[in-house]
């Protein structure tokens, strides 16, 4: 086991004149929890470089910004860049950025087809499943086509404020491409295994996302 799992943030600051950019919690718990099970993650993003934080993701909880776990979200590395073999599984974070630049992004699309031929994990929390939309098997069916996933659902985005700012419903999307869309009550964590996805509704759904991809990998 190479003990590597890639972690793709979001490189788009605004979404319809909205300031936004990679909710932070969404990286730094999975990648705490990945650290101390004795994985290295590595952090790409579409164009590589220093992402945009949400300015609303900010936390007396979290560690300082860009210290320590931080580290690996001050350069990310280009999806052009990376080499989808070392990694043992991928974890796409969330934020509304994800909304822009994650859906159908062809170099994404090409990496999670990695991922599906070879049977590793593919993850996601909160707008993070926005990455699988679009994205083709190698039979050209959808990703997600017939697979329980979970994301930021239609009631939490209304409750955000921003239903009016997003490009489109990410559980309306995930429906129409055939998946099977399950949720939890607004806020609370809720997970969904249905192997090779792990997809977590929302924040609150961030550690223990991460807690079942490391269960996912511990059993393979």
């Amino acid at each position: 086991m190479s003990e590597k799992i890639l972690m793709i943030v979001t490189n788009a600051a605004h979404m319809d004149g909205h300031e936004t950019g990679l909710w932070l919690s969404e990286f730094v718990e999975p990648s705490v929890e990945f650290g101390e099970a004795g994985y290295e993650v590595t952090a790409a993003s579409p164009r590589g470089g220093r992402p945009p934080i949400d300015e609303n993701s900010y936390s007396n909880q979290l560690p300082d910004v860009w210290d320590g776990v931080m580290e690996p979200i001050s350069r990310t590395v280009a999806l052009a860049e990376v080499d989808p073999t070392s990694y043992d599984a991928i974890f796409l974070c969330g934020g509304h950025g994800t909304m822009v630049d994650f859906p159908e992004n062809e170099q994404l699309a090409e990496l999670l087809r990695h991922f599906l031929t070879e049977g590793k994990v593919m993850a996601s929390v909160c707008h993070g499943p926005a990455g699988f939309i679009g994205v083709t098997d190698h039979n050209k069916q959808p990703l997600v086509s017939g697979k329980k996933l979970t994301g930021f659902s239609n009631e939490e985005e209304t409750k955000s404020g921003l239903e009016g700012r997003v490009p489109f419903s990410l559980e309306d999307r995930l429906i129409e491409e055939g998946a099977e869309f399950s949720k939890g009550k607004p806020d609370e964590s809720h997970v969904v295994v249905d192997f090779p996805f792990v997809t977590g509704q929302n924040p609150s759904s961030s550690l223990e996302t991460a807690q079942k991809v490391l269960e996912q990998l511990k059993d393979r």
